[in-house]
């Protein structure tokens, strides 16, 4: 049977389903392990999220990754992912990074746990406690799937929760920018080296009220771009983020978001292009972004605009 340790992991469950002639009807689900509770189990298969009542569970147990990418190109892209993120307070536990940034999102407030952190693992566990209580705030860590199932194995053994599964999703630039774009009609993108105030109003309808540390992250990288999108008023209608980061000169794209009047007509994807037009400009080939796994209705835009799942990662917290 699964165990905690065995959540952001590649499963396979077989369930009862039914019964004929008396006798039980089986059928078998892939995926991802994404939660796992005392009553129940939800997978991520390529079909949607499947939640499953243990009580329907007939067998199930951990497989190998369809695709697993190198230790070395995840620790990569989470570096990055990093610089384009950057928490304003940060420290090395080791290869780890400790990140505080007065609580505004978990990315910029959780120490990343990859590579060595030149100590024992519950030592490490124990300095990122000590750490963040100096600092006044909860403990966290983001433990990448599967690179770090230690670290999160260890954190189940001491009682710390996870937040919602996170998808780090992946493409190549040049095949998304050789489709062509469905209409020709929308208006411009407009991408501008800072937000204007209409930019940071809607992000803060979407991420809550935005303290200093928030600008201090949207704003610190030293290749990133706005992206405003106007309608024929003159009313701000979409925005989105851009920001160049690391050797391997990855885009990471974040924050793309419309206002409630202009979804579902494509806009999204326009503002994604433009963006993508500007990472080839300043030399990168590849993209990112990260999306909650709950979150259907992104990783369904995000998947017909050619984005992959290269990793995962949990977002644990320490107990109160």
């Amino acid at each position: 049977m699964l165990r905690r340790q065995d959540v952001g992991h590649r499963v396979v469950v077989r369930r009862i389903v039914g019964v004929s002639q008396d006798r039980p009807l089986f059928t078998d689900a892939l995926g991802e392990l994404v939660d796992l509770t005392e009553t129940d189990l939800t997978i991520a298969t390529d079909k949607g999220t499947l939640r499953v009542p243990l009580r329907e569970v007939h067998r199930a147990k951990r497989v190998p990754a369809g695709r697993r990418p190198p230790a070395s190109e995840v620790i990569s892209l989470e570096l990055a992912a990093n610089d384009a993120w950057p928490a304003p307070t940060q420290a090395r536990l080791g290869s780890w990074i400790l990140r505080a940034a007065g609580n505004w999102t978990g990315r910029a407030n959780s120490a990343l746990a990859v590579g060595d952190p030149d100590r024992t693992l519950e030592a490490a566990i124990d300095g990122v406690v000590e750490w963040y209580a100096d600092h006044g705030q909860q403990p966290l860590i983001n433990a990448p799937m599967p690179l770090a199932a230690p670290v999160s194995a260890a954190l189940d053994r001491r009682g710390w929760s996870a937040r919602p599964l996170t998808l780090v999703q992946t493409a190549l630039i040049t095949p998304l920018l050789a489709t062509p774009p469905v209409r020709h009609d929308r208006p411009p993108v407009e991408l501008a080296d800072a937000p204007s105030d209409d930019w940071f109003a809607m992000v803060s309808e979407h991420k809550g009220t935005l303290p200093p540390s928030a600008v201090r992250i949207l704003t610190g990288p030293a290749e990133v771009v706005f992206a405003h999108v106007h309608d024929a008023d003159g009313a701000l209608i979409g925005v989105a983020r851009g920001a160049v980061t690391g050797p391997d000169r990855w885009l990471g794209v974040s924050l793309l978001q419309t206002a409630p009047a202009a979804r579902r007509q494509g806009l999204a994807q326009h503002m994604l292009r433009g963006l993508l037009q500007w990472g080839v400009q300043h030399g990168s080939h590849r993209a990112y972004l990260q999306v909650e796994e709950r979150n259907t209705a992104a990783v369904a835009l995000y998947g017909k605009a050619g984005f992959t799942t290269h990793h995962t990662y949990l977002t644990r917290e320490a107990p109160v």
